[in-house]
């Protein structure tokens, strides 16, 4: 519902609501975003400045807008904070209200920025400066968030030089602890706590990517907000390019909150009659936590981010060829992955790099599309063919966006890659970026990618961009514009296709490519125990249906770390279930385990990729739950072990507290092997740790670990389960949890009765 009345608009719904005010002098001012609120509330809910505070230059002899929380900052005009809107030569700006419209729906943008869908309205306040340049503020209502956008207008007869240009400014009262999600490759979304004061805390990417150094995504939460109660604020960007998002504590104490394109070295010339549209900006609010601030987010990104088409369907177990082969593959070696793959309950095989052209390494082949047939004689089509009639799926890589010097299109169009003049040099891993302005570069890659599609039936794509950009300022706008341009025209006609999106794992983890990619690859970083943390973070955010995560082999190659193959199980699937790693050496044991992974996630799958996610509390380790209808999985994962360690409890949540539920522990492997020279003391016959009998037994014994089950009402389970004891020194026993560093257990809650 939106309205408007007594210079008063009200968005509201029945979890929240955003209201405004138009003030005296035409300002449009901010008054509430959280809680349902009624008109009758605004002015009890506005700030009451009196006579301000001393020295501020007024607007005019009665108004300062620095002392207003504002939806929307001049320049020049008394507001000392920062501004979202900065002209060339220093212009100033004043926007007042002029009118506005409620549209049916979601307004589309005219250039090639995506955007959510299914808002059943959209507002659009129309402001003007005095020098006729248009502001049109936009704001769409979805069940547990509201979107908005700014497009500039210019009305003059002359350019307007933009160098800088926000989507969205909120002034809120009081003060917040500001939580960024960063890191780089292989460590994204490592979760910072700041508090804001009047410095104010930034968060930018100036790659010419969303970057894994900074995700657009942020929150702010008061202090005393936990993970299941409290108010907060979640902020997100609908883009995949250079962003900038800044809070600052005002000397009043408001917080302004800025989303949008940054600024760094930017540079639009706009011309008489043209518009700039900015991407969307995504706000939030929880007064649950960050458990219900992420509950949120997850609904959004699931109803109105994700392609429709892709909302609630199941996501296939993949088998990725990469670790296995890397560029050394013959279609023979495929096809026995594959049917091993297959085997094990794979559902897809995925061709990874090499394919193509002299693509040997990664120093030649990238802008060709032409098949190598010394690897593949038969074609894509031939293989393509064989992996279908194993009732397989079939993926294919591809790194569209960039060239090596060493191809067939850069000796013919050197002009195409960006940087290929400069007097640097500018290649990153052998590689130019293309210059996705130009409209035949797009031409290029949407006629070979979607040939590619279509002639070879394939089934899932995997696009991947593998460096930063040296293009800055507009021209990395203009290249992320031409990105999403190319995805509309290739997938668009082609819903069915699955694309997962990466740029070396989580580089371009944004809501702008989930627009197009309905998953991602999270970092290529494999380590369950790293993987722990950067999942954790992207769950503030994303739900799991869109973070892909893949059993690999151990040692990891990231980290060295040795780490069980039930723990590598586990944390995946908490994501998008796969598997990257070379069959040939895998044991017996390990094949079984697998095995029986796949079927367990197969039973769950719809639970693990849509079921409500919350992070639990744990007194020792990390843990946190999936909740899908009466089912609830719980996972408790562990880094170090101490020596004599407490008791542990599971804390689940959410569980009705008078119905009744079955609690039974997965059940998992041991390996002899793990125990080492501490066998002796529980075989009667002296035997090497490092010899044939145990390593024989490592490979062939299917030793499982003891299972434990309850049976107890929900209000008991919610107070704390009490786990079976772990390993003490003291010796084995069935009734202990014999695990070490880096192991793990799942939990299946069943509801098996509801009392009245």
């Amino acid at each position: 519902m939106i309205r408007f009345e007594n210079n008063v608009f009200l968005l509201s719904n029945d979890r929240l609501s955003y209201m405004m005010r138009v003030g005296e002098y035409g300002e449009l001012q901010h008054i509430h975003f959280g809680g349902i609120t009624y008109f009758e509330d605004a002015s009890e809910l506005s700030v009451k400045p009196g006579l301000g505070w001393g020295i501020n230059s007024n607007f005019d002899e009665k108004l300062s807008l620095q002392y207003w929380p504002l939806e929307w900052s001049g320049s020049g005009r008394g507001d000392y904070r920062e501004t979202p809107l900065e002209l060339g030569e220093g212009m100033p700006t004043f926007f007042r209200y002029k009118s506005h419209l409620i549209h049916k729906g979601n307004v589309p943008f005219e250039c090639s920025l995506p955007g959510a869908h299914g808002a059943e309205e959209t507002l659009e306040i129309i402001l003007e400066d005095n020098k006729k340049i248009g502001l049109h503020l936009f704001y769409s209502l979805y069940d547990t968030a509201v979107v908005r956008r700014a497009v500039l207008v210019n009305n003059t007869d002359k350019d307007i030089n933009i160098r800088k240009i926000a989507s969205s400014q909120m002034d809120l009262n009081g003060k917040f602890d500001m939580i960024t999600f960063n890191g780089a490759w292989s460590k994204e979304m490592h979760m910072e706590t700041v508090p804001v004061g009047r410095t104010g805390v930034m968060i930018e990417s100036t790659t010419g990517n969303s970057s894994a150094f900074h995700n657009p995504g942020f929150i702010l939460k008061r202090k005393n907000t936990t993970e299941t109660d409290g108010v907060c604020y979640g902020f997100n960007l609908v883009y995949s390019g250079n962003h900038y998002e800044r809070a600052q504590l005002s000397s009043e104490g408001l917080t302004r909150v800025i989303q949008g394109i940054s600024p760094n070295n930017f540079s639009w010339t706009l011309k008489p009659g043209e518009k700039f549209e900015t991407p969307e900006a995504v706000l939030s609010w929880s007064d649950k936590g960050l458990n219900g601030l992420s509950h949120n987010f997850h609904h959004f990104v699931t109803e109105n981010i994700v392609p429709p088409y892709w909302k609630d369907r199941e996501r296939p177990i993949l088998f990725n060829s990469w670790e296995g082969c890397t560029f050394n593959f013959t279609e023979r070696k495929l096809l026995s992955l594959a049917k091993e793959a297959k085997e094990l309950g794979c559902e897809m095989f995925v061709l990874d790099d090499g394919w193509f052209g002299e693509r040997n390494n990664s120093r030649a082949g990238l802008g060709d599309y032409n098949v190598n047939l010394k690897k593949l004689p038969n074609g894509l089509k031939g293989l393509s063919e064989k992996i279908r009639k194993m009732d397989l799926k079939f993926g294919l890589w591809f790194e569209p966006e960039a060239v090596n010097p060493n191809s067939d299109l850069y000796r013919a169009h050197p002009e195409w890659a960006l940087g290929y003049q400069d007097d640097m040099n500018v290649l990153g891993r052998h590689e130019y970026l293309l210059d996705l302005e130009k409209q035949e570069v797009q031409d290029y890659i949407v006629e070979n990618v979607a040939g590619i599609i279509d002639d070879n039936e394939i089934d899932y794509v995997k696009w991947d961009m593998n460096r930063n950009s040296i293009a800055l300022g507009a021209k990395a706008h203009r290249c992320i514009l031409g990105v999403y341009s190319v995805m509309r025209r290739i997938f668009g006609p082609r819903p069915q296709v699955l694309l997962e999106n990466c740029a070396s794992g989580g580089n371009r983890f944004d809501l702008g490519m989930l627009c197009f990619a309905p998953q991602t690859w999270g970092s290529d970083d494999t380590d369950p125990i790293e993987r722990l943390d950067i999942q954790r973070g992207y769950s503030y955010l994303y739900p799991l249906s869109t973070v892909g995560a893949h059993v690999s082999m151990a040692p990891h190659a990231q980290t060295l770390r040795q780490t069980p193959l039930s723990t590598r199980g586990n944390v995946a699937f908490f994501g998008l279930l796969g598997y990257e790693l070379d069959l040939a050496e895998l044991s017996q044991v390990d094949k079984f385990e697998i095995k029986e992974q796949i079927e367990f996630y197969k039973t769950y799958r719809k639970v693990f990729q849509f079921g409500e996610y919350s992070r639990l509390y744990c007194e020792n380790g990390i843990s946190m739950q999936v909740a899908y209808g009466d089912t609830v999985i719980a996972g408790l994962f562990h880094k170090l072990i101490n020596a004599a360690p407490d008791y542990e409890f599971l804390y689940p949540t959410g569980l009705k507290r008078n119905a009744f539920y079955t609690i039974v522990s997965r059940a998992q492997l041991l390996r002899v092997g793990d125990y080492g020279s501490l066998l002796k003391n529980v075989i009667p016959v002296s035997v090497r740790p490092d010899g044939l009998i145990v390593r024989l037994a490592n490979r062939m014994y299917k030793m499982k670990e003891n299972t434990e089950k309850w049976e107890a009402s929900g209000s008991a389970i919610v107070s704390g389960l009490p786990l079976a004891q772990l390993y003490a020194g003291m010796g084995y026993s069935e009734e202990l949890r014999m695990e070490g560093d880096f192991l793990s257990n799942i939990y299946v809650i069943s509801m098996k009765e509801e009392n009245e």
